[in-house]
């Protein structure tokens, strides 16, 4: 009686091992979800981002609905929740296109090209671009409207960057015809390419080092995101642009 007695106990124990298994499974599930998942909150908050393109302000650069793979080590991140900031490898470049945090939006990032660094002197003539008097060769730049010209009352900023003995009273910049202007210590002046349709630092001003975001490196997808055909996403992939470095 006590052998039966045990084998039936044996038997009753296979049974119970199955639960026990199943539960070890999900829970190491669960262990390796966690991990990527806190392995996906690090690579997107310090290392990489994405940026999607959906306003033509840098044209023909970047297109919209361009994908955009962006390196934030390079430049340094911010400690999500505090003042803090991890340091990048690397400073910004003039020439560079960089995505940042403007002042004037708290719900945007941009992306411009960097084109003023701390204590070069800008101006511009008749859409022509001097840094340092020294005028500017720019095969990247696109002119949507090249005989117009307007003022924006959000240009009065500048009036205290002026130098040259430009009196600020009588200062009246256009979008081609701006400057001379300083660009202060920690501080810098951002373009978009396509320059007569680009809200940038012509109009909402000069951008603080801490603001800059990353550097813009590669396109990883593209689309004719404007294209009226139906699936455009998968129908009209731009393939000549992934890949390709952003210059």
């Amino acid at each position: 009686m006590t052998r039966k007695r045990g084998k039936e106990w044996r038997r009753g124990s296979q049974p119970n091992d199955a639960p026990q298994n199943e539960r070890s499974e999900w829970w190491e599930w669960v262990k390796s979800l966690g991990v990527a998942l806190i392995l996906l909150v690090i690579i997107r908050s310090f290392l990489l981002q994405t940026f999607v393109i959906t306003s033509g302000s840098m044209e023909d650069t970047l297109l919209v609905g361009d994908f955009l793979m962006v390196n934030r080590a390079a430049l340094g991140s911010p400690v999500p929740g505090t003042d803090l900031r991890i340091p990048g490898y690397s400073e910004p470049r003039r020439g560079e296109v960089l995505v940042f945090d403007p002042a004037h939006e708290d719900r945007m990032k941009l992306v411009k090209r960097l084109v003023g660094m701390p204590g070069d002197t800008l101006r511009m003539e008749d859409k022509v671009l001097f840094i340092n008097g020294e005028m500017q060769n720019e095969p990247y730049v696109k002119w949507l409207d090249p005989d117009g010209d307007d003022r924006h009352p959000w240009m009065d900023w500048q009036r205290d960057h002026l130098v040259g003995g430009v009196d600020p009273l009588e200062y009246d910049p256009t979008r081609d015809n701006w400057g001379p202007l300083v660009v202060p210590e920690d501080h810098y002046f951002m373009l978009g390419d396509n320059r007569d349709a680009s809200l940038d630092s012509r109009y909402w001003g000069l951008l603080e080092r801490w603001r800059l975001e990353g550097r813009a490196m590669v396109f990883y997808f593209s689309y004719d995101r404007e294209s009226p055909a139906s699936f455009s996403w998968l129908r009209e992939i731009r393939w000549d642009r992934i890949g390709n470095r952003i210059r």
